[in-house]
Parts: structure tokens; C-alpha cells; sequence
């Protein structure tokens, strides 16, 4: 009788083996399978999700997602996903409606800007009652959207939730402590030195969060070009308060800032350019900032940097 139990755990063993080993050949797996339009929440997906979510990415560095077109695959992807997790209000204009397709044949999805507390968010004024879908740039909605994606991932495999929990607890603490960096760069500049231009308006989070008045040379989607008029007048506020620094941008062309510089330079006055800033998009895998935290570090040291006089 031993012998038989013996014999016969042996072949429940090798039958578990041979069906996980079946698994990976076929490409199968456990994981929830997640699509994921920016890199931001790629990144933050990824974070929290660890081992048990499967995550794809559809846009990567340097992409800007307001002019994001969806390739035949994306669809597909977007098509087999259990679970889509996008930005919304917006962000991903072009694919939007491709969004509400999916949804409706059945695809669950969850807009991780439309869960924030209402009261939290800024209006846009180029789509009317529409909100500004940037909010990344403040540190502590960013902690609330962690909180919702957590919940969000609970409630598609409630088997790990605590799972999902520990790593956003984790994950929290690390935003607290950027968060707390940001605070300390921006305390080393006077306020009337806490003026940023960028190349498009996607900053008013960041301002409203750590005191800066935030002017951008395009509105906040970048499907509209600046006109003449829009430099000159930015030209003349950059000679008038004397700004030190105005920053390109890695997800949209540098023509416009770079053409403000020469309109200002007319005016006898030089405006460096400050850096680049990552705005809608991180950087580049194995940099430092292929992360979140790793961009908003990069974010917040070149800004100080550029503006301190």
C-alpha cells in the first residue's frame, strides 16, 4: 500500500511538471492580461501588478500620446486584453473611440485620470467641461491613482489582492519620498523665480501642486500649433520678467521653443534653453528614467537647476 502511494504521488508530481512545462510552451499563462496605453501607466501597472499581471504597453518613450494612431496590432492587443487601463479625459484623442469599441464587445476598462476626486481636477478650456488629463505632474494624485489601479487589479483577482496591496503599499512610500524631494528642490528658489515655460501646456498640475505659475507655448493638447501672435506675447512676458530658462520637451518637437528663444533674443534679451523635460512620455529603457520616479527626479533637477539665479 505504501508502494502504490508512493508510486502514485510520483505521478501527480510529474503530471503537475509536464502541464506547467505544456503551459509555457503554449505561451499560456495565469496572469492577468493587462494593455496599457502611456508609459506612466505601463510603469505604474507593471509596479503593482508584479508577477500576477501580464502587462502590454502600447506607446513608448518619447510618444506623444495626443497624436497617438492605433497600429493593426494595438487593435488586436486592445482586442485580446482581459483588462485596458488607460489615462482618459482625452490624453489618447486619436484611439478613444477605439476604446469605446472594445468596451462595449465586452473588454473591461478603467480611465485612471476619471477615477481622481473631481474636486482635485483642473478644467481644460479647450474642450468645454472636459478636465486636464495631466495629472501625473503632482505627485499626490499620482498616489491616488495608484490606490485606484490597486483596487481596480483587486477586483479582477481578488486572490491577490494583498499581493497588490504590499506592492502599492511599498510603492507609496517610495512617491512620499519623492514627493518630499520635490518639495525640497523647489524650497532652494525664491517664488519669483518659480516660472516655467514649457513647449505645451501639460505643467498645470505640477504649478498647482508646488507653487509655480506654469505658461505653455501650445494649449494642453499638442494638436494645435502656436501661432506668431503666441510667441510674441510669451516673448515679450519672458523679457518683461526677465526668466532665465524656458524647456523643450522629449514628446514634442523643439521648433516652437526654440523659435520663441530667437523672438525673445530680437528683444535684446537671451532666454536659455533649461533642458528637457519629460512630459508625456518617459524615458528610454535603461536610463534613469525609463521610471516614473526616475522622470519626475529629472523633471524637478533640471528645472531648479535652470531657474536659480
Amino acid at each position: 500500500m505504501k508502494k502504490f502511494f508512493s508510486l502514485l504521488t510520483i505521478i501527480i508530481l510529474i503530471t503537475m511538471i509536464f502541464a506547467g512545462c505544456s503551459s509555457e510552451i503554449n505561451g499560456e499563462s495565469d496572469a492577468l492580461k493587462v494593455v496599457t496605453t502611456t508609459t506612466m501607466i505601463t510603469d505604474l501597472v507593471k509596479i503593482i501588478g508584479g508577477d500576477f499581471v501580464e502587462v502590454e504597453g502600447l506607446m513608448g518613450s518619447g510618444i506623444d500620446p495626443h497624436l497617438y494612431k492605433a497600429s493593426a496590432s494595438d487593435v488586436t492587443k486592445l482586442q485580446n486584453a482581459q483588462l485596458i487601463i488607460y489615462n482618459g479625459f482625452h490624453l489618447e484623442g486619436k484611439i478613444g473611440d477605439l476604446l469605446e469599441e472594445v468596451e462595449l464587445n465586452g473588454v473591461s476598462t478603467f480611465a485612471v485620470a476619471e477615477s481622481v476626486d473631481p474636486s482635485k481636477l483642473l478644467l481644460c478650456d479647450e474642450i468645454e467641461g472636459n478636465h486636464d488629463p495631466h495629472i501625473w505632474f503632482d505627485v499626490a494624485m499620482w498616489i491616488d491613482a495608484a490606490n485606484e489601479v490597486t483596487e481596480v487589479l483587486s477586483n479582477q483577482v481578488p486572490e491577490h489582492k494583498e499581493d497588490f496591496e504590499s506592492n502599492a503599499k511599498e510603492y507609496i512610500q517610495a512617491l512620499n519620498e519623492l514627493n518630499d524631494h520635490i518639495i525640497a528642490q523647489v524650497n532652494t528658489i525664491s517664488e519669483e523665480s518659480r516660472i516655467l515655460i514649457t513647449a505645451h501646456d501639460a505643467f498645470n498640475y505640477f504649478g498647482e501642486a508646488y507653487g509655480f505659475e506654469v505658461l505653455g507655448l501650445q494649449g494642453i493638447s499638442t494638436t494645435s500649433e502656436a501661432g506668431t501672435a503666441d510667441i510674441t506675447a510669451l516673448a515679450d512676458y519672458i523679457v518683461q520678467k526677465e526668466i532665465p530658462a524656458i524647456f523643450i520637451e522629449t514628446s514634442v518637437p523643439p521648433k516652437g521653443v526654440e523659435a520663441l528663444r530667437e523672438a525673445v533674443r530680437a528683444q535684446g534679451f537671451e532666454v536659455e534653453i533649461g533642458g528637457e523635460l519629460f512630459s508625456d512620455a518617459l524615458g528610454d529603457k535603461g536610463t534613469d528614467t525609463e521610471s516614473y520616479i526616475g522622470t519626475v527626479r529629472h523633471n524637478i533637477d533640471t528645472i531648479v537647476s535652470a531657474l536659480h539665479q
